[in-house]
């Protein structure tokens, strides 16, 4: 059974374009803080970030509030380290769409090019490459922002979470060959040392993790699904950037919302009104009168969810038709075939064979 994730943007859906930073990177912060005996009213409000945008992970922060949020941290919290330890404990799935484009990758070098590959979508006026150096990858990381002048805690956090990724596959003991930071020398330096297992250089001209090859080439991730690769690729495309604009501050509407829901769980079988209700912290009457109001029933609202996500991915040839039909939460092929063809007038085969351009 693939994993539900909470968040995962329906297609040309308003209000999810990323300018900045998803606010999946900030996941747990709050509890982190307060852990650290930080005032988390003072340190969002000298942030200038609403504590409700951190509920939805694909909504987008400016990233000169969220590079603000992690050093006022440090310095509430008299943690030096902070984003350090922040970093430490944050695992892969904490990242949202980000983390799972890893851990659905088919081996561990492969996680490493897609999370670089789709990190641009997940954070913007950042540098983030992975180099090959011949014998080792050098996973290179900036935040290329003119607004933002500190940016040491952001960078301890980010290096930590692709540590993590890594460490998810080989282990709690693995090491990268060296890590570099471009800030100074911190006071208590040492910690970094023993948190990454490795030489520790600062001052250098990039954030980076030297990762031998032999330790990621072929090694298998254990959560691989091609399938829900395929789905969080293309969701976290649509949160990239659909036009110039500030960040997007704006709560997608319930309509986004639904359709996210269906997203992400129609793979678990035919979607429920109650299940959906619930998910939205509605009553199935509230919701249903909710729909009414944009002028759908809940079965025509799943029908074009369904009809959406099919069209995006019949185009991926790997996909084959049964797979499709599971992934869009049809028991059977058949049941699929007939929806498909009263929607395109043709069966899912002939369309694949054809591609109309009607369509």
């Amino acid at each position: 059974m693939l994993p539900t994730l909470g968040s995962v943007a329906a297609p040309n859906a308003p209000g999810t374009s990323n300018r900045g930073v998803l606010s999946a990177a900030a996941n747990g912060l709050d509890g982190f803080i307060v852990q650290h005996g930080g005032d988390l009213d003072q340190v969002f409000g000298r942030s200038g970030i609403d504590p409700e945008q951190l509920l939805h992970p694909t909504l987008s922060l400016p990233l000169t509030n969220y590079c603000k949020v992690l050093e006022e941290a440090a310095v509430q919290t008299g943690c030096d380290n902070f984003g350090l330890r922040y970093g430490q404990q944050f695992q892969p799935q904490a990242l949202g769409l980000l983390g799972y484009i890893g851990l659905c990758s088919a081996t561990l070098e492969d996680a490493l090019i897609n999370f670089s590959a789709a990190f641009p979508f997940h954070q913007h006026s950042t540098l983030i490459e992975l180099v090959d150096q011949g014998e080792c990858y050098r996973f290179d990381y900036q935040v290329r922002h003119g607004a933002i002048n500190e940016r040491r805690q952001d960078a301890e956090l980010t290096m930590g979470m692709a540590l993590n990724l890594i460490r998810h596959v080989l282990g709690a003991d693995w090491a990268p060959r060296q890590v570099a930071f471009e800030h100074a020398r911190p006071h208590s330096w040492q910690e970094h040392r023993d948190v990454f297992s490795a030489e520790v250089c600062f001052d250098q001209r990039c954030n980076s993790l030297l990762i031998p090859k032999m330790d990621v080439v072929g090694k298998v991730m254990p959560g691989s699904d091609p399938v829900l690769l395929m789905l969080i690729k293309d969701a976290i495309r649509q949160l990239g950037d659909n036009g110039s604009g500030a960040a997007s501050s704006s709560q997608p509407t319930l309509i986004d919302r639904a359709r996210q829901r269906l997203l992400t769980t129609l793979h678990l079988g035919e979607p429920e009104l109650n299940d959906l209700a619930r998910s939205l912290d509605l009553s199935e009457w509230t919701l249903q009168r909710k729909l009414r109001e944009h002028g759908l029933s809940f079965t025509q609202l799943v029908d074009r969810t369904r009809r959406e996500l099919a069209l995006n991915h019949l185009k991926q040839q790997e996909l084959s038709i049964t797979q499709l039909a599971s992934m869009l939460g049809y028991s059977e092929t058949s049941a699929f075939s007939r929806a498909f063809k009263r929607w395109f007038g043709v069966s899912p085969k002939q369309w694949r064979g054809h591609q109309p351009t009607h369509v």
